[in-house]
């Protein structure tokens, strides 16, 4: 993280008022691209995909304003900018009730987050998910 005070909600949207302590891919400032800058190839493609940073900004400011639910769904989102979205979807699909067969699908699942991508919080909430679904019984196939 970098050297600043604390995000809160005066803050927010970070992209407007903080412009400054947000950065790409490449690390380039997010007040530098432009569509100039895209034009002439200085920017790329991957500069204006989300940065697990930025996602982590976010969190704060949602804890500033005392939404702490949405704050760690921030910090869970920034553990999945790098995760292939085959590997999203198919956990996704699990996360269906009645699509995993059993409580180890998920936690199979849970593993690859974390072991895999290093995504420990995405992988404790599968985790708890599968506790939740076996008390449920929402292995069953339902369709």
């Amino acid at each position: 993280m970098t050297d600043r005070a604390r995000l809160g909600v005066k803050d927010y949207p970070i992209a407007e008022k903080r412009p400054d302590i947000v950065r790409t891919r490449s690390g380039r400032a997010l007040d530098t691209v432009t569509i100039e800058s895209l034009g002439t190839g200085e920017t790329g493609m991957s500069d204006l995909r989300i940065t697990p940073e930025a996602l982590r900004f976010q969190s704060e400011i949602a804890d500033a304003a005392g939404r702490p639910t949405l704050g760690r769904n921030f910090v869970r989102a920034s553990e999945l900018v790098d995760v292939p979205q085959e590997e999203i979807f198919r956990i996704y699909e699990l996360l269906r009730p009645g699509r995993a067969k059993s409580k180890q699908e998920l936690l199979d699942a849970a593993a690859v987050l974390r072991d895999q991508f290093g995504a420990a919080r995405m992988a404790e909430f599968v985790w708890e998910a599968a506790e939740v679904y076996e008390r449920r019984g929402l292995f069953r196939f339902r369709f």
